[in-house]
C-alpha cells in the first residue's frame, strides 16, 4: 500500500467532502473510525475486480467498518473506462448476490456527469485525487437518508456551493 494516494484521499475526504458537508454523513464514520481506506496496487480491470471482490467479502464479515474507499491509482485512469467498468462492479456484487447489501459509488479525478461541460462546477462532487470505487452498506444508506430531514436537497445544495466557491 502507499501510503501516499491514502493519505491523499483521506484529506481530500477530510478538507473537501467533510468539510464542505459535502456528505452529511461520512464525518460521523470517520470520527467512529469505521471508514477503511485502502489501494490495490491492480494494473488491469481482472485484478481491480479481484480486489473489489475482496473488499466486498471483508466488509460483509466485518461489521466495525462501515465503509470502504477502494483507491486504484494503477487502472482506470481514463474516465470513459472508469465509467464502462462501473457496469462490471455492479455485475461483480450481483455474481456475489450483495444486491440490496452493497452499492457502488464512484469518484475518478476526471468525473463528468452526463450532459454537463467537463469543466462544470457540479463535476467536483464526485472529482477525487485518484480512480476510486466506495463501497457502501445500503442499510446504512437507507438508515441516512431516513434521518435526514431533505435528502433529496443535498444534490442541489452541493451544486450550489460548488458553483459559488468556482466563482469566488
Amino acid at each position: 500500500m502507499t501510503p501516499t494516494a491514502c493519505a491523499a484521499v483521506a484529506e481530500w475526504i477530510n478538507d473537501f467532502v467533510v468539510a464542505y458537508n459535502l456528505c452529511p454523513f461520512a464525518a460521523k464514520e470517520l470520527r467512529a473510525e469505521r471508514v477503511r481506506i485502502v489501494e490495490t496496487h491492480a494494473a488491469d480491470e481482472a485484478a481491480l475486480l479481484l480486489a473489489l471482490h475482496d473488499e466486498c467479502a471483508l466488509l460483509m464479515s466485518n461489521p466495525d467498518i462501515e465503509t470502504t474507499v477502494l483507491v486504484h491509482p494503477h487502472v482506470l485512469q481514463d474516465f470513459a473506462d472508469y465509467n464502462e467498468f462501473l457496469g462490471l462492479a455492479d455485475a461483480l456484487l450481483g455474481s456475489l448476490d450483495l444486491e440490496g447489501e452493497l452499492q457502488v459509488a464512484s469518484f475518478h479525478p476526471d468525473y463528468c456527469f452526463a450532459d454537463t461541460a467537463a469543466d462544470a462546477p457540479d463535476n467536483l462532487t464526485n472529482r477525487s485525487p485518484f480512480p476510486m470505487l466506495h463501497l457502501l452498506r445500503e442499510e446504512s444508506v437507507e438508515r441516512a437518508v431516513a434521518s435526514h430531514p431533505d435528502v433529496a436537497s443535498i444534490p442541489e445544495r452541493n451544486i450550489a456551493l460548488l458553483r459559488s466557491l468556482a466563482e469566488a
